[in-house]
């Protein structure tokens, strides 16, 4: 029970980190919308070296992914252009 709960710290952390992170490159880009684009470049800047490289390739493969699942009827074509990463 205890090894969760430091796991669940662990993780709400990096996430916490991460989005801090994402937030601030969209307010120095002046943008309104936090893309994967955003988040690729917070996981290069908080996580360390082979770690960070390992998470982007995992992000990549479930963007990927995403985009196939989604329906190719052209709604959303934008949103999707912006999730290749």
């Amino acid at each position: 029970k205890q090894a969760m709960s430091i796991m669940e710290s662990c993780v709400l952390d990096t996430f916490e980190r991460l989005a801090r992170e994402a937030n601030n490159l969209c307010r120095m880009s002046k943008k309104g919308t936090m893309t994967s684009r955003e988040i690729q470049s917070a996981v290069r800047l908080c996580l360390p070296g082979e770690l960070s490289k390992h998470a982007v390739s995992e992000g990549c493969k479930a963007v990927m992914s995403y985009n196939e699942s989604r329906p190719a009827d052209g709604a959303g074509a934008a949103a999707a252009d912006d999730a290749d990463v």
